[in-house]
């Protein structure tokens, strides 16, 4: 039998202070919080659709009586790290949501210096259980374990730690300031519970792996579920089935069986980013170990290729699908942070699945999200000439949904390059938005300025390599404002599909001073945080563009205006 397992999300926090050997990444800014917190009036880069709190830091989700629950590490206290609590809001629809007191806060010796990231899972009996990292009065990173005082309450107000706290600690050789991030628990054919925590020895990265057969008493195995040389530590680890057969279905976290596949998610601390491997899970070894091909290192897959991080994944029994949120932090200056009040989104929750081919995953906005769009702006069959940039008008460029597809008349004059080892993130940044190119770069300019002069690029490109035509997709932030001290840097990938058998398509989600993009439906996504100065509110434009030689057509585009999401406070 499955049991739904779910997860409550917030950024992985890592250990500051002093005696244990720390290794920290995260400053605690003291004298920039509470006196000196006043949010400005003038928001022009507070979003309108994506979650966020009111004010102050923040950095997942669960289903529970139809109910969405959304847990995350907050700082009530300034726009800065530090003062780490699960905050907790609750939605019907993972768009409009309403804020509660925080959930865990500080309260016991074992996380008296804080309530880091964890995880929840849904008992056999239905009962939510967390599992949380605390920090103790040594500096320690041990493992929590809370449960809803009232199970009657949908809205999960108030939640009890179990005296047995902490249930998981650092020994035995374990590094005390890197024993962090509880996944979703899992059970398996034998009776037992399984959980995994993100770790490291020197530079290897690795998922510890614990059984229990209560929940409460939890037992480490003598190996970790997958280890991987040079990544450094991992953080925010995710372990989830996916289905061979079933596009766009989700999976329990507890199916093991034919037809299914593994994915190992981490996000490395030393990077900032993430990657993740498809696989199998070997249950009568309990060790996961990627398919032939799956590299194993931050050069392989990732969800987003942009600024997104300390991603979770849960199971919504309720739909029968598999939903990914992730972080989006600041690219500005903890000043400006400070400055405005506030720090850190959520990206858009994503329909997240296996390709049908097997070898990556697939990514989606969350339907609930179209509820929010209002008449749209069409164009069909529209010849973009080399050169040239049409303005999209009637849509509210600053917060809007953009959906387009391209056609490509010929590739025969596609730019010639040997992309063996050539990596796409530096490619991009070589070859921008404003390079001319033969087929492509085109796509759209979001948060423009009316002289083009701030301009946030999403676009293709297509190259030839051999006998193969090869896609590269762009988000560039060089022109994305003409603000200084900002991180404008431009992401890329290489996007899997054939330019000669299908169209290519593009779909941005544009909120102020986020464009989260989807290409080739979903294969390839990048998430851009920009601050423009000049394309702000009405002052922002919309455009297509072709600054190839070759012509183009858009076989169809809709761009939608979008309502603003309703975050009661």
């Amino acid at each position: 039998m499955a049991f739904n397992a779910v997860w409550f999300i917030g950024l992985c926090a890592i250990l500051l202070g002093c005696g244990f050997h720390v290794e920290a990444s995260h400053q605690v800014y003291r004298y920039l919080q509470v006196h000196h917190n006043i949010t400005a009036t003038h928001q022009p880069y507070r979003t309108g659709y994506h979650f966020q709190p009111a004010k102050h830091w923040i950095n997942g989700p669960m289903i529970y009586k139809g109910i969405y629950h959304f847990m995350y590490q907050y700082n009530p206290r300034g726009a800065v790290w530090g003062h780490i609590v699960w905050a907790h809001a609750t939605s019907t629809d993972l768009v409009n949501w309403v804020h509660y007191e925080p959930a865990i806060k500080p309260s016991i010796e074992s996380d008296i210096k804080g309530c880091w990231s964890g995880s929840t899972t849904i008992l056999p009996d239905g009962k939510p259980a967390i599992l949380y990292t605390g920090i103790d009065p040594k500096k320690r990173q041990v493992q929590n374990l809370a449960f809803p005082k009232n199970l009657s309450d949908p809205y999960l107000r108030e939640w009890i730690k179990v005296p047995q706290n902490p249930v998981m600690t650092p020994i035995d050789g374990i590094n005390a300031s890197s024993f962090r991030d509880p996944t979703t628990a899992w059970l398996a054919p034998d009776g037992q519970w399984r959980v995994i925590i993100g770790s490291k020895i020197d530079r290897l990265g690795k998922a510890i792996l614990y059984k229990s057969k209560d929940f409460f008493k939890w037992e480490r195995v003598d190996h970790p579920l997958h280890s991987s040389e040079n990544t450094g530590m991992w953080e925010c680890p995710d372990f989830y089935p996916v289905s061979v057969n079933l596009q766009g279905v989700g999976l329990d976290t507890s199916v093991i069986g034919p037809n299914v596949k593994h994915v190992m998610k981490v996000s490395l601390d030393d990077k900032k980013d993430e990657y993740y491997t498809i696989g199998t899970y070997k249950l009568e070894k309990d060790i996961y170990v990627p398919d032939e091909g799956s590299i194993d290192d931050d050069s392989g897959l990732r969800y987003d290729y942009g600024k997104f991080y300390a991603s979770k994944t849960f199971f919504d029994s309720s739909k029968n699908r598999r939903i990914l949120w992730g972080w989006i932090n600041e690219s500005d200056s903890v000043t400006d942070d400070v400055k405005k009040g506030w720090s850190g989104v959520q990206a858009i929750p994503r329909n997240i699945w296996l390709d049908k081919a097997g070898k990556q995953l697939v990514q989606w906005p969350v339907a609930e999200i179209e509820n929010l769009r209002k008449t749209p702006v069409e164009l069909q069959n529209t010849q973009l000439n080399g050169g040239s940039v049409l303005e999209v008008t009637g849509v509210t460029a600053s917060q809007a949904d953009v959906e387009v597809s391209f056609n490509l008349p010929t590739l025969e004059k596609a730019e010639t390059l040997n992309l063996t080892g050539v990596n796409p993130q530096i490619l991009c940044s070589q070859k921008g938005a404003s390079v001319k190119g033969n087929v492509g770069p085109f796509g759209l300019l979001a948060l423009a300025s009316k002289d083009l002069e701030e301009q946030t690029a999403i676009f293709f490109r297509v190259f030839k390599d051999q006998e193969r035509f090869v896609v590269l997709m762009c988000s560039d932030q060089s022109r994305s404002s003409e603000g200084p001290e900002l991180d404008k840097t431009t992401y890329g990938a290489f996007l899997d599909v054939d330019p000669r058998q299908e169209t290519l398509s593009l779909r941005s989600l544009i909120d102020h001073s986020i464009v989260e993009s989807f290409g080739g439906k979903g294969k390839v996504c990048i998430t851009s945080r920009v601050y423009p100065e000049l394309a702000i509110f009405d002052k922002a434009y919309l455009y297509v563009f072709n600054n190839g030689t070759e012509n183009i057509s858009i076989s169809k585009l809709s761009a939608w205006s979008m309502e603003k999401a309703k975050i009661i406070n």
